[in-house]
């Protein structure tokens, strides 16, 4: 089978059977030496924080605190409100590499601010993996729920609407516009990933800390080492803990002292919410030193890896191990200090094992609050006895516990219900520590050491190789038994061990040793810069002993799966070769009907005493399920078969082929990997770490790891700044002490390498000099003779030795440069198989990590047969210099091309050695032929050539893949006849400029109908067409047409032309006021009318496509309700009368609209490069310090293009002598031209203050006129909207590029650039795009959307249909032909008399001009584009608009009585213009009357319904701020006390646009009223103009009380004719409240109050009371007197 691999580098007849093998072997070549190191890029999180809702607390003042990592940014403070708006902008700037941004954690917190110590409301976390692996890596509009990490069982704190958004380097930043939805539905809004569920229950994950084993024993600090020189090697210089890291909180062991085994038992309780917005748990053991802790190593656990989040019974939440973790880091080199740190802080890959971890991770999620879930845990674990407990902790039921702590088990602490990390003892089940270990053994071979860096010195060399600390060559310590640790816990005698070791000598005839003989390297013949290392006829062998738990079922499934992802890999790569996708089917269909069975009965095999995790379990369930899916699906594609196109089924097996590599990754590991050192005089040099399962061995072929037993080139790492590479051999590994089954030297083969080299595509390296090239051609075939290759010959074709090859630069003085190298794998022939020639292909070149060009070439690897050693296929004869040329059967096959050249002009050349340029000529050069400009006389004057094409002819490769590249080369002159290069481009893919002759299409007549009426939706760049005002909204392919009522309608476009005569001033004046009479008769108002109402101007039309744009982009579920439409209608005797009707729409009046376009125009319309295109030329050499794609290489621009095809036989030019490339070429001459700069808005801009602010202002930069707009700077402001509209007279070519820059106005020092963007003015004039001035959506003659164009849409037309020749355009009543095609639409318009306009028609017919056949293209519409502003410092993007802005101010009085005792009421945003009644005093119903005014000035934007504050941000603020926020009115009651502080009582706070309809009686106003309001009953101040009824105050969602209030909105106009004054003054004073007497102060009228408070209320009583007194005064002095009147009546009665 001929198969080629994923360079298509090399094509090889093998025997069918070995197929997979081979074919995967073939595709995992890897053109690069090293791979990619972790590049430190520059990212920016930018955070907008919009507002809060449903904060929890009372008369709150909110405050937003951003922290990331050490930086913490906070917004302004709102002062009272339980919903804050703030539309704040904030940017972080993160430089470092990728995996550690994500790892950093975004924390939002909102605080009660207070002046000493702000109360926590509630906070938010997320990282920023999360939110770089969203969709264009941001959360836009989304609301993050606050909750209290004090107290977890108190649910949500309230909402925070944020986007947050993550930009690296070349992501492009989408300009998103908010939403204004006032009614907005939270929950469905929420801020997670997609697929989480919207309510997340709150989850305890415990990180269980078993123990430690294998840390290096020598501590890092500088004090320990002092120690250790004194005390000597006598105990672990080791104290370690572990710190465990989640979701931006850190819980740490205790420290085990002296101890490189320790022992925690202890484990690391975190709460989070389930799922948890932060995806990996960091595990770091650490080392306490009496100065600093120093990090030993650092491993990092996906949480992804270990859970599942299917519904039903297939997912598993987080769960892993109990199990090992192998822990990497920096390799010792017996120094003081320890050189690569930041390697054991995980930055980077490790270079040597640094010991393991033993742990476990569970999950358990809290049903109610966390208190209850732990008393039940705990009383069940009293009555549990240890040892009795579940050892499968993995579940979360049975947590071990306080039980043992001193009585805390009885009260639970106050941190179960804080997020709050604990770390407490726990008992280890006994099962845990009944690991079995088994023995490997690693057998390694190597054959050969090559391309050894001359730096590394001719000392000898070893190469040590370890598993895990077995085999390690520490601290001069000697690779015998005695020297390592022993892995079993149960003491083995030394003397046992020795004898074992022994005995494995004995049976290998191979002594157990980690390291290979010290060598002197010697130096490469041919290649000066390397050494390599004699190994001729005896290759050193290593053997090394380890002892592992018996856990080899995980690599071993893993290498299953990777085998079939290998599979599937090769496969496709067949597929890819073969056009006909029936054949190759077959085997991937067999491969994914097999595999699942196979892999599930091999599993299933498996004895049950092997101690499976919870995990295991689950990832074997989980593999099981995974594979019958894919099997399925697997199925249904194999019948599908025939409909399926060989891409899409591609497409569907890499995503099988993903599936499979993400099942690949087992998180628990079991054997460490591999590492190969090279030491040189015993100092550690370069590194080559090979993951253990790749080399395991199995009886099962399936299992084998893929580099078990196959020779293999490594290149190795360096360590210490050396650029070395060493290829090193095999490594046969065989585990259960079997050795690999074929003796180390195998069979010899002598074979002979030929490397044909064809062509080199560019190189950025070269030193570009004119007589030199950057696309060198050698045709060269280089031999190596008699190499001899050990092995076995099949094995040697399967798996080819790979070969170096190594680009320089001669230079005639000094040393050849390095340029690059590639590695490539040769077509392997044996000596009985039958020669084919190989192909030649591209082999990419590599610079460290910069890609450096292509080389054409060919490799092929012959064997040399042993009975005939000539007969080897034959070689062209050498040239006199003895160099081969490639042999002609390989070398590509040549035909004749012409390739016509236009030379337009060149543009924005920088100096070149301190000069500018000013003559300069441009070199075109391809396959060694060329063709070169005329030379511009004065490049200031004029930068466009006086000939405007040429043209050569050359001898091109007939396979268009190997065609060489075109070099486009500038140089100057300067005087005496000395020319300097400026600077060149090379294009490596000339097929974009084939030319290929149209066939003419078959013409027939075309019919589209454009009447409003047709029901079918319009595309996204075409609005539904006004023709005759009756208005066609169409959405979601439902149709509603609104029509006007009876009577003469005519648009206001069709209007004669002598209507315009009339002044606009007036007619706008005339218009306002007729609004406002008509305004006070009106029943019940409309957001309609709201918008006829303000004057509709350019904004509105504005405001209407960006809303217009959201629809499309982020379609919502309608919300209708009643509104009105508005239309007006010119009647002869010129009064005008405007007739309603009520209709069902959306909320915006049915405006004209433009394209808004969420990038820039050139993106749209491909650069605008259809008439020319525009090439960098590049200077300089490209290194690793600066980027290929840097800025500062950029010299200069040539404009022009290329046109390719076979030449004719007779040599004439095709098209009667005129060459192609000049059709529909404008003349190169000056133009003036006027250009007119409408700057909308910025987005997003960069902070250039140290505030987080900047005060941007506009400069425009076109040839040398500039325009600075200092003076209309805005202040502090990240989102400016400018408004601003400039205007400039050119002339091209010499003024053709405009520079928009946005600055930072400062008072102090000069000003700092913010961001810049550049727009090519000159491609777009001469477009057949035509982007001179957009084509508006509606043909009006006057009013806002008057038509701008200096030629009319008919007259556009005719001349389109001039210039490409069609026939037309023909215009009758109702339609218009153009070619073949019929458009129709309202061509007369009724006023007093017919009128017939043909402009409607037209403009329809230019804005769907791309379906004329043949020769229709997009024409630009009426746009706003979004243009990204460039900082060459930074690689953050912002984005900018174009806009104007308009405010009206507008005064509120509110008067009515209210309850309670006094009322404050400001609008939010101005609270300094706070207002309060008096207070009414001793209210014992509970009643309040006021009759107080107060009147609030403000500025309100109509059509963003919003209002514009400017106010000071603090005292030393030098200027005004300015923010748009919505207007909103809050109103507070408080219960006034003398002494203490106020007691607030109830709030009630009301958006302007959008509140309750009012309650007619105090009765029926009920909180239902604010909370439950739908859109239907809420209504709008600015339409009703006059509210009045009763609202309900609000505490805590309960109702406090009940306000009847009047509101009035007038306009400043209105308030200056008609003032009123504030509380009850004058003008129009209000009369005083009757109140009743009560409402005094008792200390100051005591009698009066004591007569009111007492004598009005319990008159009865107190009258009934002294009744009682008297009568019982009475009764009293009667008894006491009575005794004495019956004795005096005794004594005076008995005289």
């Amino acid at each position: 089978a001929n198969k080629r691999h994923k360079q298509s580098s090399a094509c090889t007849q093998l025997p069918t059977g070995e197929e997979g093998a081979i074919l995967f072997s073939m595709s995992k070549l890897v053109p690069r030496i090293h791979e990619e190191e972790m590049k430190t890029q520059n990212y920016q999180i930018a955070i907008t924080i919009t507002e809060a809702r449903q904060l929890v607390g009372e008369n709150i003042d909110p405050i937003v605190i951003i922290e990331i990592g050490d930086e913490k940014k906070q917004t302004t403070v709102k002062e009272g409100t339980n919903a804050p708006f703030y539309n704040e902008y904030f940017v972080f700037d993160f430089v470092g590499p990728q995996v550690f941004l994500f790892d950093k954690i975004i924390n939002i917190s909102v605080m009660h601010h207070k002046l000493i110590g702000s109360v926590l409301i509630g906070s938010f976390k997320v990282d920023l993996g999360t939110v770089y692996t969203q969709p264009g890596h941001q959360f836009c509009d989304k609301w993050a729920l606050l909750t209290d990490p004090a107290d977890i069982r108190t649910g949500t704190k309230g909402y925070l609407k944020c986007d947050i958004s993550v930009t690296g380097k070349g992501d492009t930043m989408q300009a998103t516009q908010k939403t204004a939805d006032t009614e907005e539905q939270i929950e469905k809004n929420l801020l997670i990933p997609k697929g989480f569920p919207s309510e997340r229950p709150w989850a305890r994950f415990y990180v269980r800390i078993y123990k430690a084993e294998g840390l290096p024993k020598m501590n890092s600090s500088i004090m320990a080492n002092v120690t250790k020189a004194f005390i000597g090697d006598s105990k672990d210089l080791v104290d370690p803990y572990v710190v465990v890291m989640f979701a931006g909180q850190m819980g740490r062991t205790t420290v085990q002292k002296n101890c490189a085994d320790p022992v925690w038992h202890e484990q690391i309780i975190f709460k989070e919410m389930f799922p948890p917005l932060c995806r990996r748990v960091k595990i770091q053991v650490w080392d306490e030193g009496s100065m600093n802790d120093v990090a030993l190593a650092t491993h990092f656990i996906d949480l992804k890896k270990i859970s599942n989040e299917q519904d039903g019974d297939k997912g598993f939440l987080p769960t892993f191990g109990p199990a090992w973790i192998n822990l990497y880091g920096s390799a010792r080199n017996n120094s003081l200090m320890d050189d690569h740190q930041e390697l054991n802080e995980g930055f980077g890959e490790g270079a040597s094992f640094r010991g393991r971890l033993f742990i476990e991770i569970a999950v358990e999620i809290l049903s109610g609050g966390a208190r209850e879930s732990k008393f039940s845990r705990i009383i069940k674990d009293i009555k549990l006895p240890a040892k009795d407990k579940d050892s499968k902790a993995a579940k979360g039921k049975d947590k071990t516990d306080k039980a043992g702590e001193d009585g805390k088990s009885a009260s639970p602490s106050d941190k179960t219900n804080s997020t709050e990390v604990e770390v407490e003892p726990f008992d280890a089940p006994s099962e845990i520590y009944g690991e079995k270990f088994e023995e490997f053994l690693l057998f390694g071979t190597f054959f050969e050491a090559t391309m050894i860096d001359r730096k590394v010195g001719d000392k000898p060399i070893t190469f040590e190789v370890s598993v895990g600390n077995f085999g390690k060559v520490t601290d001069g310590v000697s690779a015998g038994a005695g020297g390592k640790k022993k892995a079993r816990d149960e003491e083995v005698e030394e003397s046992l061990l020795h004898d074992k070791d022994d005995e494995m000598c004995h049976k290998l005839g191979v002594p157990l040793a980690s390291t290979t003989h010290p060598e002197r390297p010697l130096i490469t013949g041919g290649n000066r810069n390397y050494q390599y290392l004699p190994y001729d006829e005896r290759k050193p062998c290593i053997c090394v002993r380890s002892y592992w738990g018996d856990q080899t079922f995980r690599l071993y499934s893993s290498n299953t799966l990777e085998n079939m992802a290998d599979h599937l890999v090769s496969a496709t790569h067949v597929k890819k070769k073969q056009p006909n996708p029936n054949q190759t089917n077959t085997h991937s269909k067999q491969l994914l009907l097999l595999c699942p069975r196979a892999f599930m009965s091999v599993v299933e095999k498996k004895p049950k005493g092997l101690n499976y995790t919870t995990l295991d379990k689950k990832r074997l369930m989980l593999f099981r399920q995974e594979l019958e899916a894919m099997s399925s699906d697997a199925k249904g594609i194999v019948q599908q078969q025939k409909k399926m196109s060989l891409d899409e089924m591609i497409r569907a097996t890499q995503i099988f082929i993903d599936k499979i590599r993400f099942l690949v990754d087992e998180p628990q590991n079991t054997v460490p990997d591999v590492f190969i050192w090279m030491l040189s005089n015993n100092k550690r040099v370069a590194y080559a770490r090979i993951p253990a399962k790749s080399i395991l061995y199995s009886l099962e072929k399936d299992q084998r790891g893929k580099d078990c037993g196959k020779i293999k080139t490594h290149f190795l790492k360096v360590s210490l700044g050396y650029s070395l590479i060493i290829a090193n051999g095999a490594l046969d590994t065989s585990t259960e002490c079997k050795s690999a089954g074929s003796s180390p030297e195998g069979e010899q083969s002598s074979t002979s390498i030929k490397g044909h080299l064809f062509s080199l595509r560019p190189f950025e390296f070269a030193d570009p000099i004119i007589s030199q090239t950057l696309s060198p051609t050698w045709n060269q075939m280089l031999l190596f003779n008699g190499i001899v290759l050990h092995g076995d010959g099949e094995e040697i074709a399967q798996f080819p030795p790979e070969i170096v090859i190594e680009l320089y630069d001669d230079d005639a003085v000094g040393k050849a440069e390095y340029i690059g190298s590639t590695v490539a794998a040769p077509v392997v022939r044996l000596a009985d198989h039958k020669y084919e020639p190989p192909k030649l292909s591209y082999h990419p070149v590599y610079c460290g990590n910069l890609s450096g060009g292509d080389i054409l070439a060919a490799f092929e690897l012959l064997e040399i047969p042993d009975s005939d050693p000539d007969r080897l296929p034959p070689v062209d004869p050498p040239d006199v210099s003895q160099i081969y040329p490639v042999p002609a059967n390989i070398r590509p096959v040549l035909s004749k091309y012409r390739v016509e050249v236009l030379f337009w002009g060149v543009r924005e050349l920088k100096k070149v050695q301190l000069l500018s340029v000013d003559r300069p000529q441009v070199f075109i050069e391809c396959a060694g032929r060329g063709v070169k400009s005329s030379v511009i006389q004065s490049y200031k004057k004029n930068p466009n050539f006086n000939v405007l094409a040429d043209w050569f002819e050359v001898e091109l490769p007939e396979n268009e893949l190997l065609h060489p590249p075109l070099s486009i080369c500038v140089v100057d002159w300067r005087a005496f006849g000395r020319s300097t290069l400026v600077g060149t481009h090379t294009i490596n893919c000339l097929k974009q400029f084939l030319f290929k002759p149209q066939l003419d299409l078959q013409a027939t007549p075309i019919l589209i109908s454009a009447s409003p009426e047709s029901s079918q939706p319009p595309d996204l760049s075409q609005e539904p067409c006004l023709a005759d005002h009756i208005y066609a909204e169409v959405e979601q392919g439902k149709c509603t047409v609104m029509e006007l009522e009876p009577g003469p309608a005519t648009p206001p476009a069709a209007e004669p032309e002598h209507s315009i005569s009339e002044p606009e001033k007036d007619r706008k004046q005339k218009d306002r006021k007729k609004s406002l009479r008509r305004s006070t008769k009106r029943k019940k108002r409309t957001i309609a009318d709201e918008s006829a109402e303000n004057v509709i101007d350019w904004w509105s039309k504005y405001y209407a496509s960006m809303l217009k744009m959201q629809k499309v982009s982020h379609p919502v579920s309608k919300q209708t309700s009643d509104y009105i439409a508005l239309t007006v209608e010119e009647e002869p005797n010129k009064k005008k009368d405007k007739t309603f009707k009520r209709k069902q729409q959306e909320t915006t009046p049915n405006l004209a609209t433009l394209q808004i376009y969420e990038g820039d125009l050139e993106s749209e319309f491909n650069n605008f490069e259809d008439w020319v295109k525009t090439f960098q030329l590049l200077r300089g050499k490209s290194n690793d310090e600066v980027h290929a794609d840097s800025e500062d290489r950029i010299i200069g621009k040539f404009k022009g293009s290329f046109c390719i095809y076979p030449s004719a036989e007779d040599g004439s030019l095709l098209d009667g002598g005129q060459l192609h490339i000049l059709q529909g070429i404008p003349p190169n001459h000056s133009v003036n031209v006027l250009i007119r700069v409408y700057i909308v808005a910025a987005f997003n801009l960069s902070p250039a203050d140290p505030d987080g602010k900047s005060d941007p202002y506009i400069v425009l930069r076109l040839g040398n006129t500039e325009i600075k707009d200092r003076e209309n700077y805005i202040p502090k402001q990240l989102n400016p909207v400018f408004g601003r509209s400039f205007e400039i007279q050119a002339t091209f070519p010499k003024d053709s590029l405009l520079t928009v820059l946005i600055y930072d106005h400062d008072f102090v020092g000069t000003d700092d650039l913010i961001g810049e963007t550049k727009i090519d003015l000159e491609n777009r004039f001469y477009s057949r795009h035509r982007a001179t001035c957009g084509l508006q959506s509606q043909y009006e003659i006057e009013g806002y959307n008057a038509w701008r164009d200096a030629t009319k849409p008919s007259e556009i037309l005719t001349k389109l249909c001039k210039d490409n020749r069609i026939n037309g355009p023909f215009m009758r009543p109702g339609e218009i032909q153009v070619g073949t095609k019929v458009f129709k639409g309202q061509t007369v318009f009724t006023e007093d008399e017919n009128v017939e306009s043909y402009e409607h028609l037209s403009l329809k017919v230019l804005r769907s001009w791309e379906e004329i056949p043949e020769v229709g293209y997009k024409l630009v519409p009426e746009h706003i584009e979004t243009r990204p502003l460039y900082h060459k410092d930074k690689p953050g993007m912002e984005q900018v608009e174009q806009l104007r802005d308009a405010a009206f101010p507008a005064e509120i009085p509110a008067s009515g009585p209210e309850p309670s005792c006094n009322v404050e009421q400001w609008i939010k945003g101005l609270e300094e213009d706070k207002q309060e009644t008096d207070v009414h005093y001793n209210s014992l119903t509970g009643e309040g009357n006021f009759n107080w005014r107060f009147v609030f000035p403000f500025h309100y934007l109509p059509a963003e319904k919003q209002m514009v504050v400017s106010k000071r941000e603090n005292i030393f603020s030098l200027e005004k701020t300015e923010r748009k926020i919505p207007a909103e009115l809050v109103l507070q009651v408080w219960d006034f006390e003398r002494l203490s502080s106020d007691d607030f009582l109830g709030t009630l706070e009301l958006n302007l646009n959008g509140f309750p309809r009012a309650a007619k009686t105090a009765k029926s106003c009920d909180v239902g009223m604010v909370v439950a309001a739908c859109e239907e009953n809420k209504i709008s101040i600015f339409q009703q103009k006059r509210v009045r009824g009763w609202w309900p105050f609000i505490k805590a969602g309960e109702l406090t009380g009940k306000v009847e209030a009047e509101f009035h909105l007038v306009t400043a106009e209105e308030a200056e004719k008609n003032p009123v004054g504030k509380a009850r003054k004058e003008p129009e004073p209000l009369e005083k409240p009757n109140r009743p007497d009560t409402s005094f102060s008792w200390f100051v009228n005591p009698f009066k109050c004591l007569y009111h408070l007492i004598w009005r209320n319990y008159k009865k009583y107190i009258i009934i009371g002294i009744i009682l007194l008297i009568l019982v005064v009475f009764l009293v002095l009667f008894i006491y007197t009575l005794p004495g009147a019956i004795s005096r009546r005794l004594v005076v009665g008995g005289t």
